[in-house]
């Protein structure tokens, strides 16, 4: 389920084949230093260098891909109450977890995204495989691959294939990891994100999308997050959709030369997602249109309305956007989105989501219903902070086993084996001072510290201090993880 903008990694499967990353648009250089002091080589058109390809100075480090940023030891803790936080409102519920591929089929984004919506078209990042792959003869046609936009559509994928359209139903799926898209860096929006995906498939009651519902903002509300607003909308479905486009075409075709590029594309391709352009030049002519909500089919109305029913039940608030219509083509009636008062501008969604009853037929397989929704990791994880401050991480070890002397490695690893069986332990094999070691572990956090020399080693006992309160004593290795406990 899309969203815009958000760790569990998914482990691709890519035997036989390698690859290279380019993305559907060309990217922005990277910052890197050229080497000026040797000539290059000629070029030739085979060795002619790709947009990612730099020549680096020795001298000058590599950095981080544009676009991408590593998550350092400090940062974790944040990320991981965030993960915790979806991981276990999801297993309340009754949801299974499922790991995808991040590698798909071009054809699973393009038919099940929307080659025309951002996300399956100029945002996407293609794979470009070498030689023969996967034992395939050397004529066939090789597969086309790209790196996921959003977790949906493989999610869907893998309910056929693995079977579980089979079994019981409705199945109810979520995963947390990695999505890729080319968009523009800028704060907050990144080119590998990481979302928290639920997904129920196999049942068309509108009571499962107020479920969705209900889990994606009880994981948002249950790290205590305030100034949280729910979004609601229908865009209906194959019945009555098609007479509100023509109604909105009639609409914006006098305004479309004053439309922004993209949206004199979408335009003629999908004059829905009009209504889901962010550019500022739109937004007037975006207040006058006509509203989906005035055109629903019965069906579709009755829908809507047990879903604001089931949500009054629930005692959850809502705010109906007649022009919510999410960015992903395989939406069908319900749509919504939770966003928060510190995103200002267009990118202030933590989540969203909704029913696509449509996307399974879309993919090949037989037709069948489905809702979900997908939160941005990322961006949950700033707003946290923001509310909350830094989360600050727990120590790496409780206890820092420190010998004091040269050859005692072999002591020391003993003693840090029988720490472990009470908490946390590492062991300072440097070579540097007693004092220098006492203060590394104290920066780092560790409560305790265990202090062997020589002939205590040869005695098996170490000295066990307390950082905190100072507190030491002689403990024999065979009692030190009851002390510790």
């Amino acid at each position: 389920m899309g969203t815009a903008g958000t760790g569990t990694t998914t482990r691709a499967r890519q035997a036989g084949t390698r690859s290279t990353t380019t993305p559907a648009a060309p990217a922005a250089p990277s910052t890197t230093t050229r080497d000026r002091t040797t000539e290059p080589p000629p070029r030739t058109a085979a060795a002619e260098p790709d947009s990612y390809t730099r020549r680096v100075s020795p001298s000058s480090p590599i950095r981080a891909a544009r676009g991408v940023r590593d998550i350092l030891p400090g940062e974790r803790a944040a990320w991981a109450l965030v993960e915790r936080a979806a991981r276990e409102t999801a297993l309340r519920h009754g949801y299974q977890e499922i790991e995808t591929p991040v590698i798909e089929p071009v054809e699973l984004i393009e038919r099940g995204v929307g080659s025309d919506s951002d996300a399956g078209g100029k945002e996407l990042y293609r794979l470009e495989p070498h030689g023969e792959q996967d034992g395939r003869e050397a004529g066939e046609q090789r597969s086309r691959l790209v790196l996921r936009p959003e977790a949906t559509a493989g999610i869907v994928r893998a309910y056929f294939e693995g079977g579980l359209n089979q079994g019981p139903q409705p199945v109810r799926l979520f995963t947390l990891g990695p999505m890729f898209r080319h968009d523009r860096p800028q704060a907050g929006r990144f080119r590998q994100f990481y979302q928290f995906d639920v997904e129920v498939i196999g049942d068309p009651s509108a009571a499962y999308d107020a479920e969705v519902i209900e889990v994606s903002w009880g994981w948002l509300a249950g790290l205590g997050l305030e100034g949280l607003t729910l979004d609601l909308n229908s865009i209906g479905d194959h019945t009555c959709r098609p007479a509100y486009l023509e109604r909105l075409r009639e609409y914006y075709g006098p305004l479309r030369d004053r439309l922004h590029p993209d949206c004199q594309r979408r335009f003629e391709e999908n004059p829905l997602r009009l209504l889901d352009c962010k550019e500022a030049r739109c937004q007037p002519f975006k207040a006058g249109a006509p509203k989906i909500t005035d055109h629903l089919c019965a069906p579709c109305a009755a829908a809507f309305e047990e879903v604001k029913s089931l949500l009054d039940a629930a005692g959850l608030e809502y705010r109906l956007d007649p022009f919510l219509v999410r960015g992903l083509d395989y939406y069908t009636r319900t749509v919504f989105e939770i966003q928060h008062e510190a995103l200002g501008g267009a990118q202030n969604a933590l989540g969203g989501g909704g029913r696509y009853d449509g996307l399974a037929a879309a993919l090949g397989c037989p037709d069948t219903p489905g809702v979900g929704f997908a939160g941005g990791i990322d961006r949950v994880v700033t707003v946290l902070e923001g509310e909350r401050g830094t989360v600050q991480p727990a120590a790496a070890a409780d206890l820092v086993v420190l010998p004091m002397d040269e050859g005692l490695d072999r002591a020391a690893a003993q003693v840090g084996r029988l720490g472990r069986q009470a908490v946390p332990t590492a062991v300072d094999y440097s070579r540097r001072s007693l004092k220098a070691k006492m203060r590394s572990a104290d920066r780092a956090g560790a409560r305790r510290v265990a202090i062997m020399n020589s002939d205590e080693a040869a005695r098996q006992v170490v000295q066990l201090r307390n950082l905190v309160t100072g507190e030491q004593s002689e403990v024999s290795w065979d009692d030190l993880p009851g002390a510790l406990r």
